[in-house]
């Protein structure tokens, strides 16, 4: 009987041409704007690093100003000092350790066809590419020796080393990077994260912003002086000379920590307790503020990357939806009354009202399913329109099985539920009255 109705339902999509476009329309601009905002969320919020995103830390020490501080709060700031960040870096805490700062430098590509651009990028530590399982497409990261001699060498991203060298595997060829000659020993191939975790390790300019460009030896962008890329909370106070701007307790630089297991957080929380209350004795640390350890899941979250602002879109997305839900209803009961003669025959002939509430509701599932296809497209086409227009990874990468499922199942439910009352009302229909006027 579900294949008979199915296949009723199926046919009756040819008649009111225009009334069927209209719902199938309806019902996929409705779904589309959902599902695209959904994926996008899913997107934002996910795990970028599964595996080990709870053996990932931030550590986070107050180093503010003593100036209107109550007792309790968090630090003022969402990184760490030059000095802090250092002397984290050559602790023995947890098993890997990097510091990190975003950099813009002015490269002179050999081709003379490309002229002189600019590319940003970050200079961590050589930890950095292991912690966050960088994939390589040549070459490999530098050696914690390249660290120490601040040695001039550079990671290039895929697309930054197309853009100069094509196609050709540019490691052991030199690059004249902020005035200075840097041998490339590595590239990157597309990260497969979260666009947004490139800026949350990096210069952290939003959750669609392009990915870095380039990586070079944090001790090699302190020797040449490079300035971090972006201003200081007291840049105009900093005495004059490189070394005042690194030792000023307002150069912030990013730090992370991974440790052996999630269970030696415990451990690093003490060390990190014991780290602070000792620069306090040296007068350092001026406030009393908890000292912070966050995982990439917290991270995420305390860095707000998917803010307010997106969870209102989300809602608007499904307030969209509703409305389309409504103007679907008006549609299917349009074109469910004027079959009141057919419902009148076929429950003269002995089809009861379940039989008639089966059928039509069957035939508004196969609208749902024509819509949820055309808004499963319409879908697809917004979040490639997104991908171009923020030069973010591809999201439409990420809309996996589960979020095709929810399309489809988002698009049938929207079609029952839009049809449910027209169903009802076509079920009302006296026999006698409709056989009698017909």
């Amino acid at each position: 009987m579900f294949q008979y109705y199915f296949l009723l339902g199926v046919r009756s999509l040819r008649r009111n041409p225009a009334l069927t476009a209209l719902m199938v329309l309806t019902l996929a601009v409705g779904v589309a704007a959902s599902i695209a905002t959904l994926t996008i969320l899913h997107v934002m919020s996910g795990d970028p690093i599964p595996h080990k995103s709870d053996r990932l830390f931030v550590p986070l020490i107050d180093n503010g100003q003593p100036d209107n501080y109550k007792p309790g709060d968090k630090p003022d700031d969402n990184q760490l000092s030059y000095r802090d960040a250092t002397n984290l870096l050559n602790s023995k805490a947890g098993e890997r350790r990097t510091i990190i700062f975003g950099v813009s430098l002015a490269i002179e590509p050999e081709r003379k066809d490309i002229g002189v651009f600019n590319a940003r990028g970050i200079a961590p530590t050589a930890d950095f590419f292991n912690m966050f399982d960088a994939p390589f497409l040549h070459g490999q990261g530098w050696s914690p020796a390249d660290d120490k001699a601040g040695a001039d060498v550079v990671v290039l991203s895929r697309k930054l080393a197309e853009k100069i060298y094509g196609d050709a595997d540019p490691v052991g060829k030199r690059l004249t990077m902020g005035g200075f000659q840097y041998q490339v020993v590595g590239v990157l191939d597309t990260w497969k994260v979260v666009p947004h975790f490139h800026r949350i390790i990096g210069s952290n300019d939003g959750a669609f912003s392009e990915e870095d460009e380039m990586f070079i030896p944090f001790a090699s962008a302190t020797r040449h002086e490079f300035q971090r890329n972006g201003s200081t909370s007291c840049y105009e106070d900093i005495a004059p000379g490189y070394q005042a701007f690194l030792d000023s307790e307002c150069t912030w630089i990013q730090a992370w920590i991974e440790t052996r297991s999630a269970s030696d957080r415990a451990e690093l929380q003490s060390f990190l307790d014991s780290y602070a209350t000792e620069q306090r004795k040296l007068g350092r640390l001026k406030r009393n503020a908890p000292n912070m350890l966050y995982d990439v899941r917290e991270w995420l979250d305390y860095m707000k990357v998917v803010g307010n602002d997106n969870k209102l879109s989300a809602w608007l997305a499904f307030g969209f939806l509703i409305l389309c839900l409504v103007n679907t209803i008006g549609l299917l009961l349009a074109k469910f009354s004027v079959r009141a003669a057919e419902v009148g025959i076929r429950r003269a002939l002995g089809a009861s009202r379940r039989e008639i509430f089966a059928q039509f509701l069957i035939e508004t599932t196969v609208v749902g399913l024509v819509g949820g296809v055309l808004g499963l497209i319409l879908a697809f086409g917004a979040l490639a329109l997104i991908a171009m227009q923020s030069k973010a990874l591809t999201l439409v990468a990420h809309m996996d099985w589960v979020m095709l499922l929810t399309t489809f199942a988002l698009a049938v439910l929207s079609a029952i539920l839009a049809g449910l009352l027209p169903t009802w009302r076509a079920c009302q229909v006296t026999p006698a009255l409709q056989l009698k006027s017909q």
